[in-house]
């Protein structure tokens, strides 16, 4: 049985034999051309009109289209690990990529209302369902918060949905903002969990850093609630309360990173950029404090740390390392991949901080950093995503 199992799996086209690859490389792709696209149209030079605009799209395919492909593939390859029991692949894995895909197109070339929105949530509920399923029937509850969290991004999606409908730019805004606290929550749970482990196996030490059940709880719960407070509306103004939240969240993110911290990590790529991306959640959260403290800040400048310092800094470090493992590799980056996690935190500083001196020439360096970045892991990690494992297992 075993052995028509292999045989089976390995008649599979490689890129439709787990979830990490069809959905990192088109998840990078399409991050690749959204900022250059994004900039064009600032410049006046796009062309045409997305749904929504090029705003809202710029918004919602970040989220809801890159970062949630690169969760899909992460979390439906990770499933089979967690659960040992088989994740989807061939035939099935094609149409669900083919049901990003499609949606992906169908908000760029702003396809009729009723087809994009059936093509657009068919995606997230399809991940949601299928982990839940997976972790259903050996009962780990353990991740049944993933489950839930997906769920939530299913539903802000939907109210990204209903103000396309509508023609309205603050629902359409509130629900990215609702759904990257969400996103900001995943980071939070999985991040606890994979950056301590890495960190210990890839320095050789003998122990993890324990946990703090109570600190693991307080981020989950409070990103989670922040989320919640954009959903209402009640975090888009500033207020004293939602400030604690906020400064709480990233004192304790800055509290789980001197925990974890160790001198040697600043020798490993693989790790320092983890523990980069990490600390951009918590000067995200430590700007959205002040911002609603009433400090004169822009709290753009906080989200785009969270979107793209933390985001795209901690997607990039995990499939590098994703990518490796699940291809039979050794887990040493090629070459130019320390460069392009330069170059992501370059993006971010650009973002962030050197636009408060050139506006201007900060966004096109900003956008020119993200894109070599992730055109360096695309340049180095596409073969291995669509060609068979070097290690010839299945996978």
């Amino acid at each position: 049985m075993q052995v028509l199992d292999r045989r089976k799996a390995m008649s599979i086209t490689p890129l439709f034999r787990l979830a990490f690859r069809p959905f990192f490389l088109g998840g990078c792709l399409l991050a690749l051309l959204a900022i250059p696209l994004w900039l064009l149209a600032l410049a006046g030079d796009a062309g045409w009109q997305p749904a929504g605009g090029w705003l809202a799209w710029h918004r919602h395919e970040l989220l809801f289209g890159f970062a949630l492909a690169i969760i899909g593939g992460f979390l439906l390859t990770a499933v089979q690990t967690w659960t040992g029991r088989p994740g989807i692949s061939g035939t099935p894995l094609a149409m669900l990529a083919g049901v990003w895909l499609a949606a992906r197109l169908a908000w760029l070339f702003n396809l009729p209302w009723p087809l994009l929105a059936v093509l657009e949530l068919t995606f997230p509920l399809a991940v949601a369902g299928l982990m839940g399923w997976t972790l259903w029937k050996v009962r780990q509850q353990r991740n049944y918060p993933i489950v839930l969290v997906l769920l939530l991004l299913t539903l802000a999606d939907g109210l990204s949905l209903y103000g396309l409908l509508r023609g309205d730019e603050g629902w359409q805004r509130q629900a990215v903002l609702t759904g990257l606290w969400l996103v900001a929550a995943m980071m939070g749970l999985i991040g606890g969990r994979v950056i301590p482990f890495f960190t210990q196996r890839g320095l050789g030490r003998t122990e993890a850093v324990k946990p703090w059940p109570w600190l693991d709880y307080l981020l989950l719960g409070g990103s989670a609630a922040v989320a919640l407070l954009y959903a209402s509306g009640l975090a888009l103004t500033a207020s004293l309360w939602v400030g604690l939240l906020f400064g709480l969240l990233g004192l304790g993110h800055l509290l789980r990173l001197v925990r974890w911290h160790d001198r040697g990590l600043w020798r490993v790529p693989l790790l320092w950029s983890l523990h980069l991306a990490y600390a951009w959640l918590a000067v995200a959260c430590l700007g959205m404090a002040l911002w609603h403290f009433g400090v004169a800040l822009n709290p753009s400048l906080a989200v785009h740390a969270l979107t793209v310092g933390a985001m795209g800094g901690l997607i990039l470090a995990m499939i590098a390392r994703v990518s490796l493992g699940h291809t039979g590799r050794p887990l040493a980056p090629p070459k130019g991949m320390t460069l392009a996690f330069i170059l992501l935190n370059l993006a971010c500083l650009s973002r962030v901080m050197l636009v408060l001196i050139w506006p201007y020439a900060a966004l096109w360096l900003a956008g020119l950093c993200w894109t070599l970045g992730l055109g360096v892991y695309l340049w180095r990690y596409a073969p291995m995503l669509w060609r068979a494992r070097v290690d010839g297992h299945p996978g």
